[in-house]
C-alpha cells in the first residue's frame, strides 16, 4: 500500500522501546488554572475513547478554524481599515473559533490524562500529540493575523511573518532542548498563548476587530505592537535563555546527552536553512510573494517546518542521531535559487502553489505512514483501545 512505507530505521524503532517519558512543567497556569480544569473534564471522556482519538479531534478543529477565516478572510483584508472595500468577518464566526480553538487546546490537555486512566500509554502518544502540535503552528498565528487586519491599521504580511518563525523556533527549541537534556522543560508561554488568544476571539466578536488598532492613543500603542512585544520579548528574554540554560546545566552536571557541539546544534541546521531560503525568496521575489499569497506562503513554511519537527521529535524519542537536512527543504531552495537567479515572473506563482501542494502531501504520507509503522512495531491501534490479533 501507498501507506506502508517504512520511514524510520530499526534502531530508531528499537529506541522508542526504550523511551520513557520525561517532562518538567513549573507554570503557574498550568498548575493553578489549566490542569485542574482537565482534571475535572475528565470524567465526561468515555472511558473507550482512544487517547489519540482526542489528540486528532481538537487538531482537526484547528483546522477548520484556519479554513474558517481562509474563507472569509483569504488575504487577510476582512479587519483592516485600509481596505474598505473587503468584506468583514461575520461576527459569529469569531465565536465559533473561539470555540473551536478552546476545545482543541482542552483535548490536547485531556489526551495525557486519558491515557493514563485507560492504561493506554504509549510512545506512538507523545509522538502523535507533539507531531499534530508542530503543525498547529501554522495555524494559531495564521489565525491571530485575522484579527489584527493587514496594512498600517493592522500588520503587515513581513511583520507576521517573521513573528510566525519566532512561533516556530519556540517550538523547536523546547524539542531541541529536550533532545540534548533527555527532558521536555514545558514553556510558560504556551498555555499563556493558548488562553491568551481564546479571549481574542471573544474580545473581537464582542467589540469587533477595530478594538486592536489603537489601544492608547499618546503614545500609539496598538494590539499589534503589544503582540509583537509580548511575543519576541518571551522569545529572546524566557524561551531562549531558559533552554540555554538547562541545556548548560545538563552538561555540568552530567544528566543529559553531553554530546559535542556541533551533535548538540545539529538537529537546528534544517529550520535555520529553512528561514534563509524563506527570506531570500521573499526578498528577491520578482512579483512580491509574500504581499500577493501571504496564506499560501505561510502554509509551505509553517508545513515544511512541521516535518523538520517531526524528524526531530523522533530523533529525541529514539535517542538517535538527528538528520542533519530535511529533504523537504530542497523543493524551497530550487525556488530561492530561481528566483535570484532567472526571471521567473511569470511562473512565480505555479511555483509557490505546487511546492505547497508537494510539501502538503509529502508531509502527510510521512505523517500517515510513521504512525502506521509505530502501530504495527507496538502492535496497537492509532483511534481505538482495541488491540490487534497477532497471530
Amino acid at each position: 500500500m501507498i501507506f506502508d512505507y517504512e520511514y524510520m530505521t530499526k534502531e530508531q524503532l528499537a529506541g522508542f522501546d526504550q523511551y520513557k517519558y520525561s517532562a518538567v512543567d513549573t507554570s503557574p497556569v498550568s498548575k493553578y488554572i489549566t490542569h485542574p480544569f482537565w482534571n475535572w473534564s475528565l470524567k465526561f471522556v468515555p472511558k473507550w475513547m482512544a487517547p489519540n482519538l482526542l489528540t486528532f479531534t481538537g487538531f482537526m478543529m484547528a483546522v477548520v478554524n484556519f479554513v474558517i477565516l481562509s474563507y472569509y478572510d483569504y488575504s487577510f483584508y476582512a479587519s483592516s481599515d485600509d481596505f474598505p472595500d473587503s468584506l468583514s468577518i461575520p461576527v459569529w464566526v469569531w465565536f465559533v473559533c473561539f470555540f473551536f480553538h478552546f476545545m482543541a487546546h482542552t483535548l490536547d490537555g485531556l489526551d495525557g490524562k486519558q491515557a493514563r486512566q485507560t492504561n493506554s500509554s504509549s510512545p506512538l502518544g507523545e509522538l502523535f500529540d507533539h507531531g499534530l502540535d508542530s503543525w498547529q503552528t501554522l495555524f494559531l498565528p495564521v489565525s491571530v493575523y485575522s484579527m489584527f487586519g493587514r496594512g498600517q491599521t493592522g500588520a503587515t504580511v513581513i511583520q507576521m511573518y517573521f513573528a510566525e518563525w519566532v512561533v516556530l523556533f519556540c517550538f523547536i527549541i523546547s524539542h531541541w532542548e529536550k533532545y540534548n537534556t533527555g527532558i521536555l522543560f514545558l514553556p510558560w508561554g504556551y498555555d499563556i498563548c493558548q488562553l491568551g488568544v481564546a479571549v481574542m476571539y471573544i474580545v473581537t466578536g464582542i467589540a469587533g476587530h477595530n478594538i486592536w488598532n489603537v489601544i492608547i492613543p499618546t503614545p500609539t500603542i496598538t494590539g499589534v505592537l503589544i503582540f509583537q512585544v509580548l511575543l519576541y520579548g518571551g522569545f529572546l528574554l524566557i524561551t531562549s535563555p531558559q533552554s540555554i540554560y538547562n541545556i548548560y546545566i545538563s552538561y555540568r552536571d552530567g544528566s543529559g546527552k553531553n554530546r559535542s557541539l556541533y551533535e548538540a546544534i545539529r538537529p537546528l541546521f534544517s529550520t535555520v536553512l529553512l528561514m534563509l531560503l524563506c527570506t531570500v525568496w521573499v526578498l528577491f521575489s520578482p512579483t512580491n510573494i509574500l504581499e500577493a499569497q501571504p496564506r499560501v506562503f505561510y502554509t509551505m513554511m509553517g508545513t515544511t517546518f512541521s516535518n523538520i519537527a517531526c524528524h526531530l521529535i523522533i530523533s529525541q524519542m529514539s535517542n538517535t542521531r538527528c538528520d542533519v537536512f530535511n529533504w523537504l527543504v530542497a523543493p524551497v531552495a530550487v525556488c530561492s535559487v530561481l528566483c535570484v537567479s532567472v526571471d521567473i515572473t511569470q511562473y512565480e506563482h505555479y511555483l509557490l502553489y505546487t511546492t505547497t501542494a508537494l510539501v502538503t502531501l509529502a508531509h502527510i504520507h510521512y505523517g500517515i505512514c510513521v504512525v502506521r509503522q509505530m502501530c504495527r512495531h507496538l502492535r496497537i491501534y492509532c483511534f481505538t483501545l482495541k488491540k490487534p490479533n497477532v497471530d
